[in-house]
């Protein structure tokens, strides 16, 4: 694979995130909802070595795991590019780790570079004994609707604007945001404070090569999930070469959008197959990240913010 365009990607990219000092922030005060802590100290690992035909990102990334205390993580773009939007992101992992750098770090950086703030998610995994394989945990949800809440009630103090927050997610972090943008009308834990008062609701959501949204052996969504009167606009990305979330889970999600008058964009790359996150390449999946900033600026989420 040219590798040619990465080099320059992480050249352009990975100063912005090293120069300047993220702000992390937990997501809940005290103790965190529907919390056992019976895990392990919270670890990094290296992602196991994936072959050409399973990912596209083939080389071992860090990912983190046991996680019991969620945070956000804020990275802000340079002041002459900020739009004054934000952007949640939800790595993926299926719900048992979380891929930081590939669907984290990078997603972040490209954020900055359209003049976006990135936040990355923590969310709490691995899996508890109680969210079983085979379904998306439960915890999770209640960490994005947090998160949106949170960086909405403090968006004046970050210099973000309220009405343009939205979302993006990978894999199982694509199911994340996709249910984040559906649930906006019940939140899924107690609330805890005033915090929980503002709306969890995202403007908008971009869900990459995302899992858990087709019904297993039927052509529908999965059970839990629906498509109400509200749900934000949608990105949706997928390879179609992908064996480990096959695309028909981005395809049914869209007629499911579609159907309820929702407005969705959806992009499918013929020879692509899973992970290959924000990473340019000679491939044309690469280019959904450009097809993505295009389809922000033409809803309105990429306006320059007016100066005084």
């Amino acid at each position: 694979m040219w590798r040619a365009p990465l080099l320059v990607w992480f050249c352009v990219a990975a100063p912005a995130l090293a120069n300047e000092k993220p702000i992390v922030i937990q997501l809940f005060p005290g103790k965190v909802p529907d919390e056992t802590g019976k895990l392990g100290p919270e670890m990094t690992r290296m992602s196991p070595k994936f072959t050409r035909k399973e990912v596209e990102v083939t080389e071992p990334t860090r990912m983190l795991t046991n996680v019991s205390r969620p945070t956000i993580t804020i990275y802000r773009p340079a002041k002459a590019k900020d739009t004054g939007a934000a952007v949640v992101i939800c790595p993926g992992g299926g719900y048992w780790n979380l891929f930081w750098e590939l669907e984290g770090e990078e997603v972040a950086a490209w954020l900055n570079s359209i003049g976006v703030t990135g936040i990355i998610l923590k969310y709490r995994v691995p899996r508890r004994p109680d969210e079983p394989k085979g379904i998306p945990a439960r915890r999770p949800l209640q960490d994005a609707q947090r998160a949106i809440s949170l960086v909405r009630s403090r968006a004046k103090e970050w210099s973000i604007d309220p009405k343009r927050i939205g979302m993006v997610g990978f894999s199982a972090g694509g199911h994340l945001v996709i249910a984040t943008a559906t649930s906006f009308e019940k939140r899924t834990y107690s609330a805890i404070d005033a915090i929980d008062k503002v709306s969890c609701r995202p403007d908008f959501v971009i869900a990459a090569y995302s899992g858990y949204l087709k019904a297993k052996d039927k052509d529908e969504l999965a059970p839990g999930l629906r498509v109400p009167a509200g749900t934000p606009p949608v990105f949706l990305a997928h390879g179609g070469a992908d064996i480990i979330s096959t695309p028909e889970h981005s395809v049914f999600m869209y007629l499911a959008l579609r159907r309820a008058g929702i407005s969705a964009e959806l992009h499918l790359y013929a020879n692509a197959a899973h992970d290959f996150g924000v990473r340019p390449s000679d491939q044309p999946c690469s280019t959904w990240t450009k097809s993505c900033a295009d389809w922000m600026r033409h809803q309105g989420f990429l306006k320059k913010r007016m100066r005084p």
